[in-house]
């Protein structure tokens, strides 16, 4: 600028201004973008994992739930600590931990200097440290109840999931447990995350060092049918191939032992999910919490009523809803495989009604902005409650705060009902990486909370915001392809109401309310049009064009597609069940097995699958010819591939 005159200056100066409002716009319209995406990525990822939830409580009506382990037949309840030392060997070239009770604090470290470097801990110390767990957790109350001092704080985390990182983080900031610095983890230890057993051993190591200073309470994951499905059982199995099954049956009795909920100083409640309009906390601590391996197995007078209600009251997408009905209608049909009671089971040790739903509540339901309690339709179980229900508890039971944890919360934390209730989430990178921070939650003496946020990252730091944003939006978007892809034939059949001419274009809105009726994921269609569907040269959606780009792994020519679809959109209900037929994890069916389950499955599904068609498919993955499948490569086989990743494995 001309620097002679004061018009030339004043001139200049505007000039300076209207560009750096320029650029404060534009910054900030890009963050505002940056901001959407962010945020409709984790409603994607929050919609999917509630309706898979669904799912899991929907296939849970098969039989072959009603099936429990007896726990006593694998471990008994009389053993010593030195009887498993004479039963399991550990050979000279095991260079882990070595355990001895009772544990000491350098039993602990050196747990944890051996999980940092990947080491497992051996069956015969895992299951001694289990069995030494169930002995103390049985004699905990229900509702635990602690007091601060003058001179301590408690730290409360929430969900783990797995997450190994998450806790040894937490450890470095707030210090390892012990008297002066007492926590309480909020439920939700395993599944999802590869870290499960690992988590779990340190927590009860740190029980059973300070069992007066740690607190664990019990989440909807600490539940045998649900480590089925999202990873833990699994994970035990491929860790301890050969005492997995103790393992396991020793942690089903060990999980319903873990207590309920904690009270401190009378005032502050703590439990997993959250509370409903007839949460009485009364009953709760005088009712016999180890009746409840599985929330997941109602009471057979809660089943009875649930069939009998399923055709009037829809809970979940069409499809399902009609797969369910069928499922419900016709399960005296059972299969031989381990599809009912054990003999020995004794029936009369099954939760009571009451029992399984106040246990239900607690460990499932989710607060919410409007007054009131309604089932909680979106998970299918539990329930919402309203600012008014948490007053009323309140109320009645002279509380102040409750604090809970179960749900996914972007910063680790959040606070709803005027401040008294607080969601605390301690599982940071939960989607996918740089997806949410992590948080525990330290109260003082008061019993004023102030929050700790962290994320564990070895890459995310070096990414900028763009590019954070980028990889949550490309995985959550993925993962929502992959569940269009599996109700093609129903959306397909939505589109075509719309499309009276048979042009394959329909309007934005029609499309969107064809996917929101097949879908019902409660998601922003049209803002996510763009990147699911293409339009015409006129404004309308070429609807077909949202399959493009994805198809079956491996397809199997020989075999009708129909029967296709339904092996990619069931995956995971198969692979939920096969994991109970498979006795020995060994990741083995025989061909048979597999021929009567998928049967069975699909009979109830109202599938129509002829014998030729599966006969087919049962050669066709019988890879080597031995008359065994090997399952996961049979899960594998059929997954949803997409375009670039297709591209970038050519």
């Amino acid at each position: 600028c001309p620097l002679d005159t004061k018009n030339s200056r004043g001139n200049c100066g505007h000039g300076v201004i209207r560009s750096a409002v320029l650029i404060q716009n534009w910054y900030r319209f890009r963050m505002a973008r940056l901001e959407m995406r962010r945020r409709y990525s984790l409603s994607i990822f929050q919609s999917i994992e509630y309706a898979d939830e669904q799912d899991q409580l929907q296939v849970c009506n098969l039989q072959f739930f009603l099936y429990q382990p007896n726990v006593s037949d694998l471990v008994e309840e009389g053993l010593s600590l030195t009887e498993f030392e004479k039963k399991i060997d550990v050979p000279d070239s095991y260079y882990g931990p070595r355990l001895s009770f009772p544990l000491t604090i350098n039993d602990a470290n050196a747990l944890l200097h051996a999980f940092k470097s990947e080491q497992l801990l051996h069956a015969r110390y895992v299951l001694q440290l289990l069995y030494e767990t169930r002995r103390v957790l049985k004699e905990m109350p229900n509702i635990t109840r602690i007091s601060t001092s003058y001179s301590k704080e408690i730290t409360v985390c929430g969900d783990l999931h797995g997450n190994l990182d998450d806790l040894l983080l937490i450890f470095y900031k707030n210090g390892l447990p012990s008297e002066q610095n007492p926590y309480i983890f909020n439920g939700d230890f395993v599944d999802r995350g590869k870290n499960s057993m690992e988590i779990l051993i340190i927590l009860f190591a740190f029980l059973l060092i300070y069992p007066n200073n740690l607190h664990l309470n019990r989440g909807n994951h600490e539940d045998y049918i649900m480590n089925l499905r999202y990873g833990f059982t699994k994970e035990v199995s491929r860790k301890y191939k050969d005492h997995g099954d103790q393992i396991l049956c020793l942690l089903q009795d060990v999980f319903s032992w873990l207590p309920l909920a904690t009270i401190i100083n009378n005032k502050v409640l703590i439990l997993h999910g959250g509370i409903s309009d007839t949460t009485d906390l009364d009953f709760l601590n005088a009712l016999e919490r180890n009746k409840v391996k599985s929330l997941l197995q109602p009471p057979k007078s809660v089943r009875v009523r649930q069939d009998k209600v399923k055709e009037s009251i829809p809970t979940t997408r069409p499809s399902k809803k009609i797969a369910s009905q069928n499922l419900a209608q016709k399960t005296q049909h059972i299969s031989s495989s381990g599809s009912t009671r054990p003999s020995g089971s004794n029936l009369s040790s099954d939760p009571s009604e009451k029992e399984w739903k106040q246990i239900l509540d607690i460990l499932w339901s989710d607060p919410r902005s409007q007054k009131g309690c309604t089932p909680n339709k979106r998970r299918g179980g539990g329930c919402y409650f309203g600012p008014d229900v948490t007053a009323n508890l309140f109320k009645k039971y002279n509380l102040k705060m409750l604090i809970r944890s179960h749900e996914f919360k972007p910063e680790g934390y959040d606070i709803s009902h005027n401040g008294k209730v607080i969601t605390i989430f301690s599982a940071s990178n939960y989607y996918e990486e740089g997806s949410n921070r992590g948080a525990y939650i330290k109260l003082n003496p008061e019993l004023i909370p102030r929050f700790v946020q962290y994320q564990v990252s070895e890459h995310t730091q070096r990414k900028n915001l763009h590019n954070r944003v980028g990889t949550i939006e490309s995985s959550a978007l993925k993962s929502l392809r992959e569940q269009i892809y599996a109700y093609k034939p129903e959306l397909t059949s939505a589109f075509a109401q719309y499309d009276l001419n048979g042009t394959g274009r329909i309007s934005v809105h029609d499309w969107a309310a064809a996917m929101e009726s097949v879908l019902q994921l409660g998601l922003p269609w049209r803002m996510l049009r763009s990147q699911l569907v293409q339009l015409t040269p006129d404004g309308e959606v070429d609807f077909m064009s949202c399959f493009y780009d994805l198809k079956i792994s491996q397809p199997v020519k020989e075999v009708q597609p129909a029967l296709v679809e339904t092996l990619c959109r069931y995956r995971k209900d198969l692979e939920l069940i096969f994991n109970i037929i498979d006795k020995d994890h060994s990741g083995l069916i025989s061909l048979e097995e597999f021929r009567h389950t998928w049967k069975f499955f699909t009979s109830h599904l109202g599938i129509d699958v002829t014998d030729e068609s599966l006969a087919k498919l049962v050669l066709s993955i019988d890879y080597n010819k031995d008359g065994y499948i090997d399952f996961n490569e049979f899960l594998e086989a059929f997954h949803v591939v997409h375009r670039l990743e297709r591209k970038a494995n050519s």
